[in-house]
């Protein structure tokens, strides 16, 4: 049974704001990491004007850094891809800005429109491209920030506890 004394002690449980945690001002776990593409992708102030496209080389911009983090922006002209690599040691969420890219993998090719993400881990193996007709933007997080893009002459499966996971979006 509740008395007022509870109510004194504990506070007013209708009032959860005692109980969150205060907003972290870096990400720290994928979820945080897979926000932070997504409030960067919604608020095109931060990035629609950096923008370039090159018809010789892809172009990216590092738009951001944080503690163990980098925040990176990529334009693709219709065929221009990445080449099939991985990240290293570095985990990472892929957003698609504008456009449509092509993503392969050893488990097959899909597409992904403006507002998909991808989110993988260390060893994860893929390729990206821009099989469209029209140029395409994507945001990219890495944690830790990428060091390196081993480059692979074949698909081969990350480990099973490096499969990439699909993230939804709204």
């Amino acid at each position: 049974m509740n008395s007022d004394n509870d109510l004194q002690i504990a506070g007013d449980i209708l009032e959860v704001q005692h109980l969150l945690q205060p907003p972290r001002e870096h990400p720290a776990t994928v979820a945080e990491f897979v926000g932070l593409a997504r409030s960067i992708a919604a608020d095109r102030s931060q990035w629609e004007h950096l923008v370039e496209y090159d018809a010789t080389t892809r172009w990216y911009h590092r738009l951001r850094t944080g503690p163990g983090y980098e925040v990176w922006l990529l334009s693709w002209v219709p065929g221009q891809g990445s080449g099939l690599h991985d990240h290293g040691r570095s985990s990472g969420v892929l957003t698609v800005l504008e456009g449509t890219l092509t993503e392969r993998t050893e488990r097959g090719t899909r597409a992904l429109g403006a507002g998909a993400q991808r989110v993988f881990a260390p060893g994860y193996v893929h390729e990206v491209v821009n099989d469209a007709l029209e140029p395409a933007v994507s945001l990219h997080v890495y944690y830790p920030g990428l060091t390196e893009m081993p480059m692979h002459s074949t698909c081969t499966a990350a480990p099973a506890a490096y499969d990439e996971v699909d993230v939804v979006t709204a």
